[in-house]
C-alpha cells in the first residue's frame, strides 16, 4: 500500500518535525484502538517515553484506557479487598 499525503499537510507538519506524519498516523490508530501503545510507538520510530511525551504534548493525555478495562480493574480491586 502506498500512502499519499496531500500537499496541504506538509505546511501543517513542517513545524512539528520530521516524523510528524508518522506520529500522528500512529497516534490516531492507537486512539481508535486499532493498534497497541507499543506498536504505535514503534511505528512512530519513537521510544516508549518519547511517544507518551508527544501524546501528552499534542493530545493532553498519554494512555487511553477503554471504559471496559477500567471497570474490570475496579472489579478486580473490589474482589481483592473483599477476600482479605
Amino acid at each position: 500500500m502506498n500512502l499519499e499525503v496531500k500537499n496541504e499537510f506538509y505546511e501543517v507538519f513542517e513545524p512539528l518535525g520530521n516524523q510528524a506524519a508518522s506520529f500522528f498516523l500512529a497516534a490516531s490508530l492507537y486512539h481508535s484502538h486499532k493498534i497497541s501503545f507499543t506498536a504505535a510507538a514503534a511505528l512512530s520510530d519513537l521510544s516508549f517515553d518519547a511517544f507518551i511525551s508527544r501524546l501528552q504534548e499534542h493530545f493532553d493525555s498519554g494512555f487511553k484506557l477503554a471504559d471496559q478495562t477500567v471497570l474490570e480493574d475496579m472489579e478486580s480491586v473490589e474482589n481483592i479487598l473483599n477476600h482479605q
